[in-house]
């Protein structure tokens, strides 16, 4: 169960971070507005809250393995909502990263 947790706690700062970092770029990069970024600067805001809920106590494996997750998430975002399409590179990094993820956070280690 704490992985699970661990998982579905990494999906929701991913969203909040990275759904955040957009309305922001959405707000000043493509001129919609001071509302867009101020909905973006709340929900980056939600992400540090998020990460601080994940069951490990350490910040820096926590923020480390979030990188992996960033680095993932931020090209599924852009294909769902920017119609981006990786090559075949960004897919690779993507997952190499992800195994990062799982080798820092769920390897096992002793007490």
């Amino acid at each position: 169960m704490r992985i699970a947790t661990s998982l579905a706690l990494f999906a929701l700062a991913a969203l909040a971070e990275i759904g955040g970092a957009w309305l922001v770029w959405q707000g000043v990069r493509e001129h919609r507005g001071w509302l867009w970024v101020g909905a973006g600067v709340v929900a980056l805001g939600l992400y540090g809250l998020v990460a601080t809920l994940q069951p490990d106590a350490h910040f820096g494996r926590i923020l480390a393995a979030y990188g992996g997750v960033f680095v993932a998430g931020s090209l599924a975002w852009a294909m769902v909502l920017d119609g981006f399409r990786p090559d075949r590179y960004d897919v690779v990094g993507a997952l190499a990263c992800l195994v990062g993820v799982a080798v820092i956070m769920y390897a096992p280690r002793s007490a």
